[in-house]
């Protein structure tokens, strides 16, 4: 059956950065201000504002990149202040997926290589490793690209390739950074278009985070951040 709680729940979470040391003491950055929300399994959110409105930081909270300076955040109903760092390391590898705006591929290494590295971490045998991989660069059509490199690649077959390494492990969560954001806007389109289809086919939850409105709309439900705080949801 599967788990009915919240993927992640974040309850007046707040994250403060000390910048350097000055006679007075410290400069503190309320990067994040009370910010309360959930996600709820399957759900597609897209979460925009404007640069220095604090989406970066929250996308490291919600992929357990970073904890929160107070508040909560909850993972399937376990708080991140209960896990060491070890045990928020094997929450990300099996728990969320990533895809970022700059791709983050290795750069000599195939894509079929690229797409089983979440797996190598997790200890996965290779003959599995390879068989999880093939499935899952099919699914984003790329079963003909499996030996190229990324600068063989295009940048919409490169993000795929992202894509098919951000569900290789199953997650119950993945993370979109800006992923349209180094694309034309036809390829744009059809990573979006991708996104959603594993959204729907697989049930995985999907965050988006972006600072373009046309890609927000995509989503069902819509979060505005900015100054470090929720300003609207649609």
């Amino acid at each position: 059956m599967a788990d009915p709680r919240p993927v992640v729940e974040a309850v007046d979470v707040t994250r403060e950065y000390r910048l350097g040391e000055r006679r007075e003491g410290a400069v503190v950055v309320e990067a994040l201000r009370g910010v309360s929300f959930s996600v709820a399994p399957g759900e597609f959110v897209s979460i925009e504002g404007p640069s220095g409105s604090g989406k970066s930081t929250l996308l490291h909270l919600l992929g357990a990149l970073d904890r929160p300076t107070t508040g909560q955040l909850r993972f399937s109903g376990v708080d991140v202040a209960d896990m060491d760092d070890g045990e928020l390391a094997v929450l990300r590898n099996r728990e969320v997926g990533f895809v970022f705006q700059q791709f983050q591929l290795l750069p000599r290494t195939t894509a079929l290589a690229n797409v089983g590295l979440p797996l190598v971490y997790r200890g996965t045998p290779r003959t599995e490793r390879r068989e999880l991989a093939l499935a899952a660069l099919g699914s984003v059509g790329l079963s003909h690209r499996l030996d190229h490199r990324p600068a063989q690649l295009s940048g919409g077959e490169q993000q795929r390739v992202a894509l098919a390494r951000a569900v290789v492990t199953e997650p119950r969560l993945i993370l979109a950074d800006e992923p349209t954001g180094n694309l034309d806007t036809v390829t744009g389109h059809e990573i979006m278009h991708l996104l959603r289809t594993l959204n729907d086919e697989r049930g995985v939850a999907l965050v988006v985070i972006t600072h373009d409105p046309e890609v927000a709309s995509a989503a069902p439900r819509r979060i505005h951040i900015r100054d470090g705080r929720i300003e609207d949801e649609q």
